[in-house]
């Protein structure tokens, strides 16, 4: 019979295997207009049309009642979102009105509830209502991936309410 003591798991030790997924140190860098950090392409999905990135972003709880000042669009590829917490968080995305950013839509996930964004849908940035984790699928490479949009006037998102002791 063979046995296997197990041994922490390090990114050097795994690495003739795959990657380690893990939001640890300081963020890449910053985004959402601050509120958000990226721990930027930690594994590749192998797919033979383009690259596909596994990431971590690590948000900011947003004070409600929210104000996003932007939404934006990514034309290269989908943008999945899955919370690895239970806590909802809110999703806004809007129809597009020639390039532009048309009528907005809000929806607050349930526990266990993530999102794929199509490619090209306007959306707002992430916005948990608790600080919170998502393992992040998207597009990775050199070319250009991202449009925004600034609101001169920011949307206010109210919440439903809530009974007592059921989460944010």
């Amino acid at each position: 019979m063979t046995v296997l003591t197990a041994q922490p798991l390090t990114a050097g030790a795994f690495a003739p295997f795959g990657d380690v997924i893990e939001a640890a140190g300081e963020a890449d860098r910053l985004i959402n207009d601050g509120k958000c950090g990226r721990y930027h392409a930690l594994a590749h999905a192998d797919c033979a049309d383009g690259a596909v990135g596994l990431n971590i972003f690590r948000g900011t709880a947003y004070a409600t009642p929210l104000r996003p000042k932007l939404v934006e669009r990514h034309p290269l590829g989908s943008q999945a979102f899955m919370p690895l917490s239970p806590e909802p968080f809110v999703v806004l995305v809007a129809e597009d009105d020639g390039g532009l950013p048309g009528t907005l839509h809000a929806f607050l996930t349930a526990s266990g509830q993530g999102v794929n964004y199509h490619r090209n849908v306007w959306h707002g940035v992430l916005c948990p209502l608790v600080p919170q984790d998502f393992l992040v699928v998207d597009y990775v490479g050199d070319a250009p991936n991202l449009e925004e949009y600034e609101f001169t006037d920011p949307p206010e998102i109210r919440l439903p309410r809530r009974p007592a002791g059921d989460g944010p």
